[in-house]
């Protein structure tokens, strides 16, 4: 018995998929256990597929969505020019080890040569089967620690009223010797 291959089309996502989008985007978010941060509705999805600094490449094997890799595009203000900021790369799990991820991202590379963009990302540094898949296209991982400052973090400092540690002196304020002490 012959097995004939699938074919595998990679695509920009626009408006029209944003239904398809969302649906994968849960996806990842499901398997990453991250649920509970995913707020983009599928008619949010329908302005973002919009707009031209989002990028959305999805992945079809025989006409039904395998994967997508999505990246924002940003200025990047030490070279004054623009980086591809990569999101999300997710493959289905039927769909993996089929090179699906590899020609996502080669499609997204093709996307970035032209203006010979940076493309750059993060990964958790226990998700070494990703280092390995990324190390083999050619990327150089360095560790680097990610922050996030969160609204309701940050409110408080804000509104002076953070209690992780002094607010800021009024220009022209002056520190006695008395108010020194602890």
């Amino acid at each position: 018995m012959t097995t004939i291959p699938s074919t595998v089309t990679i695509r920009r996502a626009t408006r029209a998929d944003a239904a398809t989008v969302a649906t994968l985007v849960g996806e990842i978010a499901a398997h990453e256990d991250q649920q509970a941060h995913v707020h983009v509705t599928e008619a949010r999805w329908r302005t973002l597929l919009d707009r031209p600094d989002v990028v959305v490449l999805v992945a079809e094997r025989d006409g039904r969505a395998a994967g997508y890799v999505s990246a924002v595009r940003q200025l990047h203000l030490w070279t004054g020019g623009d980086v591809l900021a990569l999101d999300d790369l997710y493959v289905r799990s039927g769909c993996r080890d089929a090179g699906i991820g590899r020609q996502l991202m080669a499609a997204l590379a093709a996307l970035a040569l032209p203006e010979q963009l940076l493309i750059r990302w993060g990964m958790e540094v226990d998700n070494v089967d990703a280092q390995r898949f990324y190390r083999r296209l050619g990327a150089t991982l360095r560790h680097k620690v990610l922050a996030a400052w969160a609204p309701t973090a940050y409110a408080g400092m804000v509104a002076g009223s953070d209690q992780r540690g002094p607010a800021p002196q009024e220009s022209g304020s002056h520190v006695g010797p008395a108010d020194r002490r602890s």
